[in-house]
């Protein structure tokens, strides 16, 4: 499977936002400085993002980005989905049509493995990331870099 960097960059970006929206709405600028993604593609991901519901934008000073569902409720999967992204793993279409309008071999392979990594996708929350001790320290490493960068 290969996740492109829009699906990989979306995921990252909401994991940025989640931890910080307690503070109130998360610039994209903040985002973009921690997790070193450029600005405007951070505008076009999230632009998509509040489109599909994951995110709310709140204008003028002090503005910035929210989550609309808890953090509970949200999975990676809706995030990847919501910025056009697949987790296919071929280019096998839906209606059978792989080879010249025809079923392919392998066809029923790679739909099934496709459906497990949606299904576990679908199977983690942003929360659960949240949680995990690793991912808690890279965030604080994060934080403390921009930060130390900021003085």
């Amino acid at each position: 499977m290969r996740l492109t960097t829009k699906g990989r960059y979306a995921v990252t970006a909401i994991l940025d936002l989640a931890f910080h929206q307690d503070e109130g709405p998360v610039s994209l600028a903040a985002i973009s400085e921690r997790q070193d993604i450029s600005l405007s593609y951070l505008e076009q991901l999230f632009s998509k993002l509040r489109r599909n519901d994951i995110v709310v934008s709140t204008r003028g000073p002090g503005g910035g980005y929210s989550l609309k569902t808890s953090a509970e409720e949200l999975s990676v999967s809706a995030i990847i989905v919501a910025v056009d992204e697949s987790v296919k793993m071929s280019a096998c279409g839906s209606n059978e049509d792989c080879k010249h309008e025809h079923r392919c071999l392998t066809h029923d392979l790679w739909q099934d493995l496709s459906n497990e990594i949606k299904d576990f996708l679908d199977g983690i929350t942003l929360a659960e990331l949240m949680r995990n001790k690793r991912v808690k320290e890279v965030s604080i490493r994060q934080d403390s870099i921009c930060s130390d960068a900021a003085a």
